[in-house]
């Protein structure tokens, strides 16, 4: 401006430069969710698939993984829509459960109230929004057959549609895994809990995620147990039973979906065990892999033993 010193011009300079730099910071951490889904840190848990496969991630990225695919299969989605989902939500969140995002975008799947994906309360719940990205697939015609990216759009309306393409090697891992067709296939290190755990909350949780129908409507007691370590340990354990459909085959796909989403949430509930057809996770042990348990406790392929720690 006419008659402006040469200081005061060059704090205004530098004020520019600033917001234009602020701007350009906020730019390129939102470019860095969409394009790499967010770097992953120190992996906890391992997906692990034929020929070598993995995929590594925290525990807060496969607690939200093991939620998408509860959701998904609980609503009769078939583990196409999973991979869809779970492909969606690696691109956008990268799997985190984030409160900010582009424009008004929040949660796993950026989805924004302005464009009536629901209230910032709605979206940051996992199970709403897991279920509305599902409402929304399933209205779209022969999604199933379609490209992921295609698919993937059609419910998001995404400014970057191909980014999606990326993240099907290993979403479809994922689902694998998830939804049971994988079994045993989810490793979780870690020490064991610090703290006792609660078996409520681990049904809770289980309800929330699969549906009030996962477990019996009524508590019924069990054979009387003298041991005492027996005794207390049968109070923390939840006992989840697989429905027996038509085919073998698809009752251990179910004990399995179930066994490894207990151990995708692990840390979350403080677990010390998972044990479901003959095998066992034991927190702390191992390496986080599952191991034979013989013809013990938990060899039952009719129900899910879940143990919370002590």
């Amino acid at each position: 401006m006419p008659g402006q010193s040469p200081a005061v011009a060059g704090r205004g300079r530098l004020l520019r430069f600033g917001a234009a730099l602020v701007v350009l910071c906020g730019l390129a951490g939102y470019l860095l969710v969409q394009y790499e889904g967010g770097g992953r840190p120190a992996p906890r848990c391992t997906v692990l698939g034929a020929g070598g496969a993995s995929y590594e991630m925290t525990y807060e990225q496969a607690q939200n993984a093991a939620t998408i695919s509860a959701v998904g299969t609980s609503r009769g989605m078939p583990e196409r829509a999973v991979t869809i989902a779970l492909a969606t939500a690696l691109q956008e969140s990268g799997l985190r459960n984030i409160d900010y995002g582009d424009r008004d975008s929040v949660g796993l799947f950026q989805q924004r109230p302005s464009q009536g994906w629901g209230t910032v309360e709605q979206i940051m719940d996992p199970v709403y929004s897991a279920g509305k990205f599902y409402d929304g697939l399933k209205d779209v015609p022969g999604y199933s057959r379609l490209p992921l990216t295609v698919a993937a759009q059609k419910v998001q309306r995404s400014g970057f549609p191909q980014a999606y393409a990326k993240h099907e090697p290993d979403a479809a891992l994922l689902s694998a895994t998830l939804t049971g067709r994988s079994a045993a296939t989810l490793k979780c290190e870690g020490p064991a809990a610090a703290q006792a755990g609660d078996p409520a909350k681990v049904r809770a949780l289980l309800e929330r995620d699969f549906g009030r129908e996962v477990l019996p409507r009524t508590e019924t007691a069990g054979a009387e147990v003298t041991d005492d370590a027996k005794a207390a340990e049968q109070k923390r354990t939840v006992s989840v039973p697989v429905a027996a459909p038509a085919s073998g085959a698809d009752a251990a796909r179910r004990g399995w979906e179930l066994a490894q989403w207990a151990v995708a949430q692990a840390s979350e509930l403080r677990l010390e065990r998972v044990a479901y057809d003959g095998r066992e996770w034991v927190a702390g042990e191992h390496d986080g892999e599952w191991r034979e348990t013989g013809s013990g406790e938990g060899a039952d392929a009719s129900q899910v033993l879940i143990v919370t720690a002590s």
